[in-house]
């Protein structure tokens, strides 16, 4: 009885850990490739509309104005869609913009008659936009992130190379915990590698451009979130690369407390799960090359991973219960490898508790970032199978409160 738990619980503990440590071999290989940026880039902006979703983002609204009328380096236009702000959001946007009448070469105010999530609305602009017919690209951003200087001009070079269709930012965090900044790095690190090799399927909304014409509004599932990774995802199976410029920043704020940065991640995870689940008859696709790859191991890496470190603990709880009842193990060979898995369990258990609640175990990345990662993935697979979807999130007004008030 005892046995028995010993290899169902290293069985599961492999087959969710092997693939991670595939990508990170493959991850070195990659490194080594060069994403050159083009020569004599077109950063010419009067083809790119920048779009910003908001909802209720009255305490920030205008600072947010500010940093976009900084990133001038030619004709920028801009275009507010809100989803029904409860706060004076609107009319703050409509006056800056009033006593502002030269920060953009044209301003756009859509508003949505009921909230219907962050999704629904980026789908709304971009129909508006494609009507139109005006803008080439289009650059999202969000109202609680600042660019660094130049982002966009420099994030619009990389499309006189007529391979790529989306590229993004990487995000500087503000107040984030220790084993957010753990997070962090390790989520960094794969995307620019899966950009080298070909595509990473996600980027960040906070910083954002893509050919307008490679997503259309019935590309996205509007009862999901994580729409810029759906939009991402949808520039590479359409044909063009989506990478992030690692010299490219934004700088957001992390909710200051571990509840608020929790459900940040859950509702993150759900989204991310929704959208590869959505793609999975792509994931042996041969005519995607290495993104093909990507795909299925980041689908791995974000479903099947937590469900078996899920059973990887049961079968270790289960294997305690077994001689708690008095069926220890006896034989000499048993003895030693119940010491090597209780061991190896009190190493996970620190290397969750370094990525839950930040300690300071050395030695433990990236099992920290691993383990801890697949708990909010379950947490999200937890969810979804009650029915339960975060694409309507509540919002962090405790991070706006803090940015409202940051030097």
């Amino acid at each position: 009885m005892v046995l028995a738990p010993m290899v169902i619980e290293a069985s599961l503990w492999l087959a969710a850990t092997i693939p991670f440590a595939r990508h990170w071999w493959s991850m070195k290989k990659w490194n080594n490739i060069q994403l050159e940026y083009p020569e004599n880039p077109n950063q010419e902006t009067d083809n790119c509309v920048i779009l910003l979703p908001v909802w209720n983002e009255a305490m920030i609204i205008e600072d947010k104005l500010i940093d976009l009328s900084k990133q001038f380096a030619g004709p920028y236009h801009l275009m507010v869609i809100d989803s029904n702000s409860t706060d004076n959001t609107v009319s703050l946007c409509n006056e800056w913009i009033s006593n502002n009448p030269n920060a953009f070469s044209s301003f756009q105010l859509i508003e949505m008659p009921v909230r219907l999530g962050k999704t629904t609305a980026v789908a709304k602009a971009i129909e508006e936009i494609r009507t139109v017919g005006k803008f080439e690209y289009i650059c999202m951003t969000d109202a609680d992130a600042t660019l660094s200087p130049k982002a966009i001009s420099r994030l619009l070079g990389w499309f006189s190379d007529g391979t790529i269709g989306a590229v993004g930012a990487l995000p500087r965090r503000i107040g984030s915990r220790s084993e957010e900044e753990s997070h962090r790095k390790t989520f960094d690190a794969i995307r620019i590698a899966e950009s080298k090799a070909d595509s990473t399927p996600f980027l960040e909304g906070s910083c954002m451009i893509w050919r307008t014409e490679l997503v259309s509004a019935s590309d996205l599932n509007t009862m999901a979130n994580a729409d810029d990774a759906q939009i991402a995802t949808t520039v590479r199976l359409k044909g063009l690369r989506s990478i992030v410029d690692e010299s490219v920043w934004f700088e957001d704020m992390a909710p200051p407390t571990l509840k608020g940065q929790r459900r940040q991640k859950i509702r993150r995870g759900q989204g991310l799960q929704r959208l590869l689940l959505s793609k999975r008859s792509r994931y042996f696709d041969n005519r995607l090359g290495t993104f093909s790859i990507i795909l299925r191991r980041e689908a791995y890496f974000h479903i099947i991973s937590p469900l078996l470190y899920g059973g990887f603990a049961v079968a270790a709880i289960t294997r305690w219960i077994s001689i708690a009842i008095g069926e220890s193990p006896a034989a000499e060979s048993l003895s030693m490898l119940h010491i090597i898995f209780t061991i190896a369990e009190l190493v996970s258990i620190l290397a969750w508790a370094n990525g839950r609640f930040g300690l300071k175990v050395p030695y433990l990345s990236p099992f920290d970032t691993v383990y801890s990662g697949s708990e909010i993935l379950l947490l999200s697979l937890a969810k979804s199978a009650r029915g339960q979807s975060l694409h309507m999130w509540q919002q962090h007004s405790d991070v706006r409160d803090l940015l409202s008030r940051k030097e």
